[in-house]
C-alpha cells in the first residue's frame, strides 16, 4: 500500500489515497502505529482519501489523529489531499467531504484554498494563569473545538504545558479542546502556536486553528473582516479570508502544502 509524506505548512500527515474496495484497514490502529516519530513514518496524523466522483469532482476525505482518534476538521488535511488530487487526476476545484461536512477546494497556482465552517463562539470560554497573569479563553467552534488567548508575546508562553492544561479544562470537558495563543503581527497580519487536542502536541500549523484565530481576532478588534495572514511556527504563513458568498458562516484558508516523500507501508 503506497502512501505519501506531505505537509500543509508545516502540519503532516500521511496521505493515502485512492484505495480499492479490498483495501480497508483499522486506520485507527494503523494511525497509531505509523504516526510516531521515532518508530513509524512519522506524522501528526493519517489521511485516508476516496476518489467518489470524477466530474464533479468529490472526494471523501477522513483524518485520524496520532491518537487514532478522528478529527472531524482538519483544514491542512481537506488541503493536502486536494493537492494530491489535483496532482492525480489534474482537479482544480474540488468537493471535499470530511466527517459529514462539505468544503469547497481551489488549487490555484503554489496555494490550496478550503472552506471552513464556522459554528458557535463564546467569549470568555474559560480562564486559567499564563505567565502569572490570568488569561481569558474565548471559544470558536470550526468543524472542531477551539479555544484562543490573546496575548502579548507567543513565544514567551510554555504552549506545551499551558496547552496541556487548557486542553483538558473542566469548562471543555468531556471532549476536550484545540489551544491557541495568538498575538498582533502588524497590519492583518496575526502570530499563532497551536497545542492540538489528538497530537498532543504543539503542531507547528493548524488550519482551522487559524480561521479560529482570525474570527476571535476580528471581534477583538486586532484585524477587519478581510484577509489575515496566519503566522506559524513553521514559518510557511496560512491566509484566513471571508467567504464571498457566505462572509459571517464560512471562511477560505490557504497556503502552501509540499510533498516530501512516498513510500510503501510495510
Amino acid at each position: 500500500m503506497r502512501f505519501r509524506k506531505i505537509h500543509g505548512a508545516g502540519n503532516d500527515f500521511i496521505l493515502i489515497s485512492d484505495l480499492g474496495p479490498d483495501e480497508d484497514k483499522e486506520w485507527p490502529k494503523e494511525a497509531e502505529r505509523l504516526c510516531p516519530r521515532r518508530t513509524g513514518v512519522g506524522a501528526d496524523g493519517l489521511v485516508i482519501s476516496r476518489l467518489l466522483s470524477h466530474s464533479p469532482a468529490v472526494l471523501d476525505v477522513t483524518c485520524f489523529n496520532a491518537d487514532g482518534s478522528i478529527a472531524t476538521m482538519c483544514g491542512n488535511a481537506l488541503r493536502c489531499a486536494a493537492w494530491a488530487a489535483h496532482r492525480d487526476h489534474g482537479f482544480l476545484q474540488i468537493s471535499l467531504h470530511m466527517a459529514g461536512v462539505e468544503h469547497e477546494s481551489v488549487v490555484s497556482g503554489d496555494s490550496v484554498w478550503v472552506t471552513a465552517e464556522i459554528g458557535a463562539v463564546h467569549l470568555r470560554r474559560l480562564q486559567t494563569v499564563i505567565n502569572g497573569r490570568p488569561t481569558w479563553f474565548d471559544s470558536a467552534h470550526i468543524g472542531t473545538e477551539h479555544v484562543v488567548a490573546i496575548v502579548d508575546d507567543v513565544d514567551a508562553i510554555d504552549a506545551l504545558t499551558v496547552g496541556r492544561l487548557v486542553r483538558h479544562h473542566a469548562d471543555v470537558a468531556p471532549l476536550g479542546t484545540n489551544v491557541n495563543f495568538v498575538q498582533s503581527a502588524g497590519h492583518q497580519a496575526l502570530k499563532i502556536r497551536t497545542y492540538e487536542r489528538g497530537v498532543e502536541a504543539e503542531t507547528l500549523s493548524c488550519g482551522s486553528g487559524a480561521v479560529a484565530a482570525v474570527v476571535i481576532a476580528t471581534m477583538r478588534g486586532l484585524v477587519a473582516g478581510r484577509a489575515v495572514t496566519v503566522h506559524n511556527r513553521a514559518g510557511q504563513p496560512l491566509t484566513v479570508r471571508p467567504h464571498d458568498a457566505r462572509p459571517t458562516r464560512t471562511h477560505w484558508v490557504g497556503g502552501p502544502v509540499t510533498h516530501t516523500f512516498e513510500g510503501v507501508l510495510a
